[in-house]
């Protein structure tokens, strides 16, 4: 499995940022090598963990046991999985994430995807798994697993790049030109401050330094002040979009990291939210064939959208883009 999730599973009181933390400074490694949290650690290997102030499962938790949640509690839950599933089967479901809602749990953390996912637990004490992740401010596509085998297929899609991901966003200026591609090597920021959130572009064998490829289109524009990117990652890297879009001079509005424009000011009635959004995903479906789902803007971009005139149901130029 990944390390993540052998840490989830392990040491339940760690959060996700802290343990990417450790990984960072090397504090973690298997088998003595430096490691990612998507490293896959096989049975046999050796974990070393660093001494960690927080609760240690000696065994994995019993997903059968009685959970300490109110059954009204459970039923607000599932209503509002409910509310946000735009496609569901047997084996998948598909979430429009709205913006705010962390994907998993954190420090400071209690109200997330992963747990709310809990009230589908079933008898044989399955839930369905998360297969990837969004920023905790994007909105919009996340696929969910709702089976052991389900899930295995679609991280092997994800992993494998056989997916398509077009996401909206809202950005200062306009890019010239209006349709291109972004490569670069991204790696996370140095200091456990506010630079260390970040993702820092970064050159070839900079160590942890990963190649990051993406590809945009103008799709329609207010003047020179802002305009409508439609973006498709090739590549899944943490923050990607949005460092991208930084790099190339036109940062995302309402991105507290990397909008970094001085004395730009926000268009009146435009909330400063993130305006990047999960639009439409393309993925083979486990059970066969392609499963092609699309989310609604959300509020706060729907609005921006209404304010400056933009049509969202127009043609997406980038969805036939190259994958090289």
């Amino acid at each position: 499995m990944r390390l993540d999730r052998w840490f989830k599973t392990h040491f339940p009181g760690l959060g996700f940022g802290d343990l990417q933390k450790l990984v960072r400074t090397g504090q973690v490694r298997v088998d003595g090598g430096r490691v990612k949290t998507s490293t896959r650690v096989e049975p046999g290997q050796v974990v070393r963990v660093p001494p960690l102030a927080v609760h240690v499962a000696e065994n994995p938790p019993d997903p059968a046991l009685p959970r300490v949640k109110s059954e009204s509690r459970e039923a607000e839950d599932r209503a509002f999985l409910d509310s946000i599933t735009i496609y569901k089967d047997a084996q998948v479901m598909v979430l429009n994430k709205p913006h705010g809602l962390a994907v998993q749990g954190g420090s400071g953390l209690t109200r997330h995807v992963d747990g709310l996912l809990e009230c589908y637990r079933d008898s044989k004490g399955q839930k369905p798994r998360l297969v990837h992740r969004i920023d905790r401010d994007t909105s919009g596509i996340l696929v969910v697993a709702r089976t052991r085998l389900a899930a295995s297929k679609l991280a092997e899609s994800f992993r494998a790049r056989q997916t398509k991901k077009v996401y909206w966003a809202l950005v200062a200026g306009v890019p010239k030109p209006r349709q291109g591609r972004v490569s670069t090597f991204l790696a996370r920021g140095e200091g456990d401050g506010p630079e260390g959130e970040r993702m820092r572009i970064a050159r070839h064998g900079d160590e942890d330094a990963s190649h990051a490829l993406t590809f945009y289109a103008v799709i329609d524009q207010a003047g020179q002040k802002l305009s409508w990117l439609s973006m498709r990652p090739v590549t899944g890297r943490t923050h990607q979009l949005r460092a991208h879009a930084a790099h190339i001079g036109h940062p995302i509005v309402g991105d507290p990291k990397y909008f970094d424009i001085l004395n730009w000011e926000l268009p009146g009635g435009i909330q400063n939210k993130l305006h990047l959004h999960a639009r439409r995903i393309i993925i083979p479906h486990p059970a066969g064939g392609t499963l092609d789902v699309s989310a609604p803007l959300p509020p706060h971009m729907q609005q921006s959208w209404n304010l400056l005139g933009f049509d969202a149901s127009v043609y997406d130029p980038i969805e036939e883009s190259p994958d090289e």
